[in-house]
């Protein structure tokens, strides 16, 4: 092994294997972004219209839980699977990618709506009694009571969510979209040692997801810092 290895490493780090590697991780990461991105901020919205009170949005407040709670349960890869059929069955020419990037939001919109609802809930109820009492509107109280004060709780777990997402696209790979896993593949398929290609693979994943990880953590000690000013 340690022979095939020395005979492929100096042909593996070529031009055109790094060229498709650096393609299949960008793929990767704005995958990752974009999907878990407008995830973050539908999960605003479907928290905001489960506390919206009245009788009037209560058949909406039931359908945005009962999504939530559906999607929460199934697996990442039959999410893939029913908007790969459902959006070709509509439009043959959208792309594996952007199908691939819907099904990262629409579970990331499920997951990242409990970790908001989280920290909107960490928000002591006497403040929020206090801005109420103060005539606030709703939105006033969230925009300068519930919104400030939840970051801290809610910023760790999000961006968590975020970084084990960058390794859950390895699952997009079985419908063809070309990310990292897929790109190992193909190498694999070319005749380099899985050991190298994958090993190689692995460091990818690493760069992509420990920066990230990093920053969560400075915006974790940022805002707790903040908080206690």
């Amino acid at each position: 092994m340690i022979d095939r290895l020395a005979n492929e490493i100096p042909r593996f780090f070529e031009y055109y294997t790094m060229a498709l590697l650096l393609k299949a991780m960008a793929a990767t990461l704005v995958m990752t972004l974009v999907g878990c991105g407008f995830g973050f901020v539908g999960g605003f919205l479907i928290i905001i219209l489960r506390q919206t009170p009245g009788k009037l949005w209560l058949p909406l407040r039931l359908v945005v839980i009962t999504y939530v709670e559906i999607f929460r349960r199934i697996p990442f890869l039959v999410i893939l699977y029913l908007v790969l059929f459902f959006v070709q069955a509509l439009a043959s020419d959208v792309s594996l990618f952007v199908i691939a990037t819907v099904g990262i939001f629409m579970l990331s919109i499920a997951y990242t709506s409990e970790i908001i609802r989280a920290g909107f809930e960490s928000v002591p109820r006497q403040q929020i009694e206090t801005a109420t009492v103060l005539n606030f509107s709703r939105w006033k109280i969230l925009r300068y009571v519930i919104i400030p004060q939840s970051w801290p709780v809610i910023i760790p777990p999000a961006f968590a969510f975020m970084v084990g997402f960058i390794k859950d696209t390895a699952l997009v790979s079985q419908i063809g979209v070309l990310e990292l896993t897929f790109a190992g593949k193909i190498l694999n398929n070319r005749g380099y040692s899985a050991v190298l290609v994958f090993g190689v693979i692995l460091l990818f994943y690493f760069a992509l997801s420990y920066p990230l990880s990093r920053l969560g953590a400075w915006l974790e000690t940022k805002l707790a810092s903040s908080r206690n000013k």
